[in-house]
């Protein structure tokens, strides 16, 4: 079975797997952060607002152990360290996309607020 056949299914269980990992809460931002070269746990957390401790951590064990983040304890000055595989590397481009279409398609929480301007249909 070749992977136009799994897409003309309508479902398939490697894209939704896939999904459910990359579509966790906090999860993008944490790739995000990585691929912007945050590496170490306070990094990570002072680049995305309202992440707890907890929450980081919690995502950060799981990408490591689907083999998308490597962790790495660093003893001068103490602290943790977390760098991308190439597995996770390779999901740059799926972000990139889903980036691009969310700046497309996205409207940001402020301009929620704000009427939108719909045209007439002649």
């Amino acid at each position: 079975m070749n992977t136009t056949d799994t897409i003309d299914n309508g479902f398939c269980p490697n894209f939704h797997s896939a999904a459910e990992l990359i579509g966790r809460r906090w999860t993008g931002a944490i790739l995000r952060a990585l691929f912007s070269g945050e590496s170490r746990f306070n990094d990570i957390k002072a680049t995305i607002p309202d992440l707890t401790p907890r929450m980081l951590s919690e995502r950060l064990k799981e990408l490591e152990a689907e083999g998308i983040v490597t962790r790495r304890v660093i003893p001068e000055p103490l602290g943790t360290e977390y760098c991308l595989t190439p597995k996770g590397q390779a999901l740059r481009p799926v972000l990139d996309a889903i980036s691009t279409w969310a700046y497309d398609w996205i409207v940001p929480d402020e301009a929620a607020s704000e009427p939108r301007q719909v045209e007439a249909v002649s």
